[in-house]
């Protein structure tokens, strides 16, 4: 598939021309996103992405339609992590709601270039040093083990060495300034808390991406089918978030979870490439399994208050 410059072409129009009309039609005023809609966006998308992968199916055949489904259930999976992240941020710098899908919309937009570049550096490490999937696996193994044994630690984003760099590189406003990212106060131009929350929202997403990424090169190695299932999480990310921003403590296990399927991809890779291939088939009912156990176990056991 990575053969056909036509599908890239093609895919890349398609996601522009939602992200514009995302942007330029259903929000081109702020408002703040309601449960329905985000409920409705957030089906959209896993609509989009399952008549997408049914493509797939048609025109390269049910092995890569499988390795697809695989990787966009790894990526919607891992993905939850970022939406703990935009609630935390979101809370602490008090960003309005009327701004946040804004955030999240210019967010998600620098994500899917980032990514674009770190898929195609990743692939092309792969492919020149092949002993780098021993790498990536183990990486993925020692965060899987650190999501499983890790406690909930507190995240302070005031002290982040980013904010901190970026606030000696340019001054920054003491309150939000409508939804502007930056303004021009007694002729000095400065950033307001908006901008420093995007500006979060991005490293997160490249932190998050580090764990992501690799994971699904344990699936396939072309970079098509990586790519678009990527793409495909990213874009549904922002109605995810306003979906399941409010519930987020009730699935406290999705954490361990995650750990464990992080541990399962990593050993997949390095295996793999030594002495047992594992099936894709069997890799993502392994995966939705244990999902879907971490979830229901939240819920049969929830989290206790104190």
């Amino acid at each position: 598939m990575t053969e056909s410059v036509w599908m890239w072409v093609g895919f890349n129009v398609f996601v522009l021309g939602m992200l514009a009309l995302d942007l330029g039609v259903f929000h081109r005023k702020a408002h703040v996103v309601s449960l329905k809609e985000s409920l409705t966006w957030t089906v959209v998308w896993i609509a989009f992405s399952l008549v997408f992968n049914v493509g797939i199916w048609y025109y390269a055949g049910p092995q890569k339609a499988l390795e697809f489904l695989t990787g966009y259930l790894i990526e919607k999976s891992l993905s939850v992590d970022n939406v703990f992240v935009f609630a935390l941020l979101f809370s602490y710098f008090a960003v309005p709601p009327l701004y946040q899908h804004k955030v999240l919309f210019w967010g998600i937009l620098g994500a899917l270039i980032m990514r674009a570049f770190m898929i195609i550096l990743g692939a092309a490490l792969i492919t020149k040093f092949a002993w780098i999937i021993y790498i990536f696996g183990g990486f993925l193994i020692f965060t899987g083990i650190k999501m499983i044994l890790k406690r909930e630690d507190e995240i302070h984003p005031e002290r982040n060495p980013v904010v901190k760099w970026f606030k000696r590189l340019m001054p920054v406003t003491p309150d939000y300034r409508g939804g502007n990212f930056f303004v021009r106060e007694n002729g000095i131009r400065m950033a307001t808390p908006l901008f420093v929350v995007l500006l979060l929202v991005e490293v997160s997403d490249i932190i998050f991406a580090v764990d992501s990424i690799p994971a699904i090169f344990a699936v396939t190695n072309d970079t098509f089918i990586v790519y678009t299932s990527n793409v495909f999480a990213i874009l549904g990310l922002r109605s995810l978030y306003f979906a399941l921003a409010g519930v987020m403590d009730k699935f406290h296990y999705l954490k361990i979870g995650l750990g464990i399927v992080l541990t399962f991809v990593g050993a997949k890779m390095i295996l793999s490439h030594t002495i047992w291939k594992i099936d894709t088939l069997v890799s993502l009912v392994v995966i939705a399994l244990v999902l879907a156990s971490s979830m229901v176990i939240s819920f049969i056991r929830p989290k206790k208050s104190y």
